[in-house]
């Protein structure tokens, strides 16, 4: 072969080596950060890095979320104007959800068709909250945009960016079928109360997480506009104005137990996604000594949350907000975690009274009408995550929950047993 051919050869085979690591080259590349409000963006980033480069761990974990995101691709979009009849101030655009222990105490009547008046059970659901109010599509637009939203981040696949973009702006943004932003008329007892200041829990509990779906879109989705995210911004600085302003959002905000520390939760998450860092800093601050050491024991323990008769969730569920709170703390420079009550009071002593029970080491020793171990394996991530030696530990002898350990895409606790069923 001549000199020439040879030169000619070695020309090809580097353009075809070359040509072999462009695509490769490209699907490396540092994924957009996202500007998320609890979640822990340059984690995920750092998260979407490892999957581009073929980690084999979260591929199977990718593929539990996109099961879950899956499901919705064909469901909603949900809005607050279907249901059956509007609140009670008239307008088919206001929030409407019941109380969901209360039941009737009468047979309905043509006199008394509710069969009021309406007592507590505690910790048993009425079913007639999820039926002529807008509960569980609430619900339903809050887990679906979340889902979508990081099933989108982590596979680029631009149908779950759509769905996403579809839900959100059906529930929110729409002026036809857009909710107006306030409560009004949430956890109402028929006969008794049109509204009342703890069904604010219906957003605070899960409100945070459609903050975060939204902040993964705006990193480049297709179908997320400018236009949709100025209206979203709006939307929320509107909601956190009747949050921090109205009677019902001053009553929450002085609840003492996992109402009080939901109601920071949210109040801190939607003052961060609106640009009031000083206010979401104070919520965390003020956290400290108004939430954790009363309501935490030095042992650990949540006396209120321990009376209930579903005491085991209400003590997973109430870390859900602290840890979530402790997040946000982050992203302000509060290390929520670090803080230590007068007695000893901590977010790590309380997740570790969780862990006997947790780890199926020993039963727990309090009232639960339906125990579910794995209520608390977010919780006890977070805690390791945050540098507890005994949550850490205890990771690997963890349930896991229905649909998988998420963990590694979504680092942020969640309510996992749903009290719904």
């Amino acid at each position: 072969m001549s000199t020439r051919s040879r030169l000619c050869l070695l020309v090809m085979v580097l353009a075809a080596c070359t040509t072999g690591l462009s695509a490769p080259t490209a699907a490396h590349s540092t994924p957009r950060l996202p500007y998320t409000v609890v979640l822990d963006g340059p984690r995920m980033q750092q998260t979407k890095l490892r999957l581009d480069r073929g980690d084999r761990q979260l591929r199977r974990t990718v593929a539990a979320l996109t099961a879950h995101a899956d499901r919705w691709l064909d469901q909603g979009p949900w809005t607050v104007v279907d249901k059956p009849r509007p609140a009670p101030g008239g307008d088919v655009h206001d929030y409407l959800s019941q109380a969901p222990y209360w039941w009737p105490s009468q047979a309905p009547t043509t006199d008394n068709p509710w069969g009021c008046p309406y007592v507590q059970r505690d910790g048993e659901r009425n079913p007639e909250v999820d039926s002529g109010t807008d509960r569980q599509d609430v619900e339903k637009t809050f887990d679906s945009a979340y889902d979508l939203s990081l099933a989108w981040y982590y596979t680029g696949d631009r149908r779950y960016a759509e769905k996403a973009g579809q839900v959100l702006r059906t529930w929110f943004l729409d002026p036809d079928t857009r909710m107006n932003p306030n409560l009004d008329h949430a956890q109402s007892i028929p006969c008794k109360y049109d509204g009342r200041a703890i069904g604010i829990i219906d957003f605070s509990q899960s409100y945070t997480a459609v903050l975060d779906a939204i902040a993964l879109l705006e990193t480049g989705a297709p179908g997320w506009s400018r236009t949709d995210r100025t209206a979203m911004t709006r939307w929320n600085a509107d909601f956190l104005d009747w949050l921090a302003h109205s009677d019902f959002g001053t009553q929450e905000a002085a609840a003492t137990n996992n109402h009080g520390t939901f109601y920071d939760l949210l109040l801190a998450g939607l003052a961060y996604a609106t640009g009031d860092k000083g206010l979401a800093r104070r919520t965390v601050l003020d956290a400290r000594a108004r939430r954790i050491a009363p309501q935490i024991a030095a042992d650990g323990s949540q006396p209120q949350e321990l009376a209930r008769t579903r005491s085991w969730h209400y003590s997973t569920f109430d870390l859900v907000a602290y840890t979530r709170l402790a997040d946000i703390g982050r992203h302000v420079g509060v290390d929520l975690w670090a803080y230590r009550g007068p007695d000893g009071q901590s977010l790590f002593k309380a997740v570790d009274y969780l862990l006997p029970a947790a780890t199926a080491t020993a039963p727990w020793p309090h009232p639960e009408l339906d125990f579910h171990r794995y209520a608390a394996t977010d919780v006890v991530h977070a805690a390791a995550d945050a540098g507890g030696n005994r949550a850490r530990r205890a990771v690997p002898l963890l349930q896991e929950p229905p649909g998988g350990d998420l963990w590694a895409l979504r680092p942020a606790a969640e309510q996992l047993d749903s009290i719904a069923g």
